[in-house]
This record gives structure tokens, sequence and C-alpha cells, in this order.
């Protein structure tokens, strides 16, 4: 299978991977994720027509957010996995077009619907199933800004669906975008009016998560979390899913292994719930990117819930201990699946694994502070407010998003540094390793890195926002002391910027490139329209952005 994947801050050359995906992604998975996302454009079209008429199936959005999570940037390398998702969806499909014959609906005579194939004929589907099969740039570049956005909705929609929590009008926005983008007459006016609906639904999305997380585990609270290690075997978990940490934790309790924390996991050190376990132990290495690396030194084995895979070198020692679970793959390493009938997942492998190898070895030691969610930082609104007032704060820099390999990102480093003494960070997203670890002080006792927790928990910046609006008597977010340099890579940043823009928050930049998928002209709307801008040097930025 050829390729062509332009989906993440890294795609070859700025333009698109066409030979290997930057990510890893070999061209017959990138191949086998463009028939899989045709498939659930299907479903979508169908499911949406049944809704109308009172006839929606939950099992199909079910589906659709996994199918979704699935396809994103270094989430599921495994092409038996998305094959297996590919029937599956097809299945799904079959069964509500029945339904819909049975109860009279008509349904449109769409390609998206009529679509089936079989496993010897997925090559052949290439030329419809392939991004560049949208011959207009434009048209194109707003699909896919549509697409990447439900892609990051749909992923905190599923860990929230974990939880226990879903709601409908999230589905019906998922599914109606999926649907329109199919439309053969829709124009660029409508499509960008769906890209501000969509980010409806990534607020919509956030704001059941962390309805979610809180619920389940408490509110985030400031918390010192240790760097360094234990003399016990430890199993490092990485990705966002708080349900099967938890899980996880409760099965290795007094099984003589500890639990630590990795990348966009650091935030659930925050939760009081997962206090109450001795042997959850600190956060061991940094952002995502630099795994192969680290763990070659934690010798125990490791437990992906999520995206934020990089597949090991073949010669990596640490291959034949890696697990996933959920919409994560790899291939080589061992699925842990769900549990039956809502049972949870059996992570006893994995624990009998664990027990077998050394302790970690401490690549760092200290302490660093996080847990600054909406809910903490609102209980310290006051003392907020009285620093911005005497002038003691005078910015907030809200620096969210995603960390990534690429050398040009030691500028977000750079910039922390430089920020003025009077500047506060507000952070959410693995975009903080790069600068958490810095000693920047603190403003009259409040820290100068605020970290709000997983990338999804950017809707606590949203919230801290609003309140400070109101605090101050402001008409809109525009007019308060705050700015926006977000670092992207992958779809749920996409989600976050277009939840923003569809709260009219404007001027923000993002680096350190724009998305490839963007085309001038849809790139000169939103300069029109939000004043999104990118990132020049250092200096520049901080003149500009400061002051």
């Amino acid at each position: 299978m050829s390729m062509f994947c332009f989906q993440c801050q890294e795609t070859a050359f700025g333009k698109g991977c066409t030979v290997k995906g930057v990510c890893g992604k070999e061209p017959e998975t990138s191949g086998l994720m463009d028939l899989l996302l045709y498939a659930v454009h299907g479903i979508a079209i169908v499911n949406r027509e049944l809704r109308d008429k009172g006839a929606g199936n939950k099992e199909a959005s079910h589906f659709i957010l996994d199918a979704l999570f699935s396809t994103i940037t270094n989430a599921n390398f495994d092409n038996d996995a998305i094959r297996e998702r590919i029937e599956k969806a097809f299945e799904i499909k079959n069964d509500l077009i029945g339904t819909a014959k049975k109860r009279g609906i008509i349904l449109p005579e769409w390609a998206e619907v009529n679509f089936h194939t079989t496993a010897g004929q997925y090559e052949k589907e290439e030329p419809r199933t392939t991004v560049l099969a949208e011959k207009n740039e434009d048209l194109r570049a707003l699909k896919q800004l549509a697409i990447y956005g439900v892609k990051g909705a749909a992923a905190y929609a599923k860990h929230a669906l974990n939880l226990g929590y879903e709601q409908q009008d999230i589905y019906t926005m998922i599914e109606n975008a999926l649907a329109e983008v199919c439309r053969e007459d829709i124009s660029a006016e409508e499509l960008t009016s769906l890209v501000l609906n969509v980010g409806e639904c990534g607020v919509k999305a956030m704001a059941l998560l962390d309805k979610a997380n809180t619920s389940t585990y408490g509110q985030p609270e400031i918390t010192e979390v240790d760097l360094g290690v234990k003399n016990r075997p430890g199993i490092l978990i990485s990705g966002h899913d708080l349900k099967d940490l938890e899980e996880l934790l409760v099965q290795t309790t007094d099984m003589g292994v500890d639990v630590y924390t990795h990348s966009e996991m650091l935030p659930a050190q925050y939760y009081p719930a997962f206090k109450k376990y001795p042997h959850f132990a600190g956060n061991y290495g940094n952002a995502w990117w630099k795994q192969r690396e680290e763990f070659e030194t934690f010798n125990g084995v490791f437990l992906f819930t999520s995206n934020c895979i990089v597949p090991p070198l073949k010669n990596a020692t640490y291959k034949d201990r890696i697990y996933t679970t959920g919409s994560a793959g790899l291939p080589g390493a061992i699925h842990i699946p769900d549990g039956k009938n809502g049972a949870p997942k059996d992570f006893s492998a994995l624990i009998a694994h664990a027990k077998k190898c050394l302790p970690p070895k401490e690549i760092e030691h200290g302490k660093i502070v996080g847990g600054f969610a909406h809910h903490q930082v609102l209980a310290l609104a006051d003392k907020v407010a009285d620093a911005v007032k005497s002038g003691a704060i005078k910015k907030f820099v809200v620096m969210a998003g995603c960390d990534g390999r690429m050398k040009s990102r030691e500028y977000y480093t750079e910039f922390a540094e430089a920020l003025p003494k009077d500047c506060v960070i507000l952070t959410a997203g693995c975009a903080k390793y790069r600068y958490n670890k810095l000693h920047l002080g603190d403003i009259n006792g409040i820290p100068r890195v605020l970290d709000a927790g997983q990338c999804n928990d950017s809707y606590s910046l949203v919230v801290i926002a609003l309140a400070l609006r109101d605090a101050f008597g402001l008409e809109n977010v525009n007019e308060l002391p705050i700015v926006y340099n977000i670092a992207w890579y992958e779809q749920k940043a996409v989600i976050v910027l277009l939840a923003l823009l569809s709260l009219g928050v404007k001027n923000i930049h993002v680096g350190p490139t724009l998305p490839a998928f963007f085309s001038p002209n849809v790139l000169k709307v939103l300069q029109e329209k939000f004043n999104i801008g990118t990132i020049s040097t250092v200096e520049e930025d901080i003149k500009m952005m400061i002051g």
C-alpha cells in the first residue's frame, strides 16, 4: 500500500509522509487506517439518519469513538488490530442499514453508505479512501481540520466513557461532522462553520471528561511528585486513561511491585483517590518521544493505555516487556483486552512479568509540583486577582499542548526561561516537559508554572480564563492579560485549538510550525477571523506577546 499522511506536526518535510511515517507508521498501516476511517464515515451517515428518526444506535457511536482513537498519531501500529476494526465497521454498518430497511428509513445514496470490500481488495480502494481523494485543496484542508478535530474529541469522549460517562449530543456532533464532510456539494463556508461546531463538540467532550475524572477520583490538588525510584520492580504506565491506572493499582496492591507514571500520565499523581496506594510511586522520565532512551533504564514492564507510543528499535532490550490496552496497539506487544460484561481488565500476566524484573535505574531525582486544575486555581482566585491588580502578575501565558522530537521545540524552553518574572505560565499536556523542571520561582507564593494536567485538562485553562473574565468584569476573554503560545503535535491538540476558536479566543500562536494540512486560503481565513499565527524567535515573540 502507498501512503499519504499529514495529520501530525512532524510530517515529512512539512508536507506529508509518503514513504513511512515519521511516527513509525508503515504505509500499510496508514492505508488501513484510511480505509477504516472511510468505513466509519459510512456508519456515521447511517446512524445520523437513524437518530433523526429516533432509532440511533449507541453501540455504533461507541465503536466510532474507538475507531477514531485508534487512528490518532502514535496510538496504534498493529495492522491486525486495524483490520479487525475494519471488519467490525462493516458488520455494524450492515446492521444499521438493516434497521433502516425494517423501519422504512430512506438512506442517502452516498458512496460511503454503499461501500463494502474484502481483505484481498483493500489496496484497490486507496483512490477513494486516501486523504488526497478530495482534489480541491481548500475543501481538503477544511475537511481534514474537521476530521482531525473529531478524532481528538472522540479520544476524550472515549476516556469519559471508560468511566461510565457519556453525552448523546457529543455523539451527534461527531457523527454529524463525519457525515457532512462526505457531502459532494458542501461549500467552504459550510465547512468553516462545521469546523467551529467541531470545536464546540471539543469543549463538551473536555468538560465531560473533566466531570468523569473529578467525580471518580476527586479534584486534582497541589502535589509534589517524586522523580526518583524505589528498590522494587516497577510498572511504567503511559498514555492517558485513568480507569486503567485505577484497575492496575488495585491489582498490584501487596504484589511487591511499584507503579510509576510516564509522560501524560503524570497528572494522575494529582488526584486524591490514587494517593491511598502506597505502591503508587513517582514519575519516571520525560515526554513521550524520549522513551527509546529512558525505557532502556527502567528495567520493568510498560503499559500503554492510549497514544504516545514510539515503536522500539529492533535492538531495544525492552520490546518484549511492552503491553497495550484500549485503543492502543503495537506489533509484538501483548494486548490486554477489555473485561467481559463490565468486569475489570485482567493485568495478571503483566504483573507476573513485572515481578521478575529488576528495579528501575534512577535517571534523575528531586520533585516537581503540579495539580493546578481549575478547582485548585479558583480556590486561589482572590490571591491571583490581587496579584494582577497590584501589577505583580502582568501576563498569563498559555503554553499548553504537545511536546515532540524536533530540535525547534527547544524554543519553548528558551521562551519560558526568557519570560519576564511577572509572567505566569498556564500549561496542560506534555508540552510542560519543556519547562516544568526549570526553577522559575513564584510570584507572591503563586508558582510561575501552573500545570493543570493532561492535554484534555486544557479545559481547566478555559474555565480559569472565563472566571478571570468575570472577576475583572470584562466582556470577553480576549480582553484578559492572557496570551496563547501553544505547541501542537497531534489531533488532540487540534481539538483544543478548535475549542478555543469556538469560544471566540483570538491571537493564538501555534508552533513550532503550522499544520501541513492548512491550505494557503484556509490559513488566510483563520488569520482574518482569529488572527492565528505561528512562532518566530524568542526575542521577537516576547516583544510582541508580552511587550
